[in-house]
């Protein structure tokens, strides 16, 4: 049995995910992987950190990229900010919303009870 390689077509993505990666973006794929400990991810992380710094127009020492998914990065801010007892609400309206209703059971905190979409409560 042989297989065959597969070449996908060129397309233009327009839904929320997954979307058109930039040709340097493949490119850098194509790229050797180094490990999360090498000197040289340690320097570019650092590069980034400072890049991130810039942008939201901090200089504290504790700003730091998060390299994992989106869910990780709301995570990070559960665990970061939300003490427990704090009340916070949650919007679930899709996979997200109920992941971080998840998220926060982490933590103890009350929830609002959710609403049918279109509802008020």
């Amino acid at each position: 049995m042989t297989i065959a390689p597969f070449h996908p077509p060129k397309r233009t993505l327009m839904g929320p995910g997954p979307s058109d990666v930039h040709p340097r973006i493949t490119e850098a794929l194509a790229r050797p992987t180094i490990g999360h400990l090498d000197p040289e991810f340690i320097r570019m992380m650092d590069e980034l950190k400072s890049l991130i710094q810039y942008a939201f127009k901090t200089s504290n020492q504790l700003t730091l990229p998060i390299s994992a998914p989106g869910s990780a990065g709301m995570e990070a801010c559960f665990a970061n900010l939300v003490e427990e007892g704090d009340k916070v609400i949650v919007c679930i309206n899709g996979v997200f919303g109920g992941r971080m209703k998840k998220t926060s059971y982490a933590w103890a905190v009350p929830r609002l009870p959710s609403t049918p979409t279109g509802g008020v409560q």
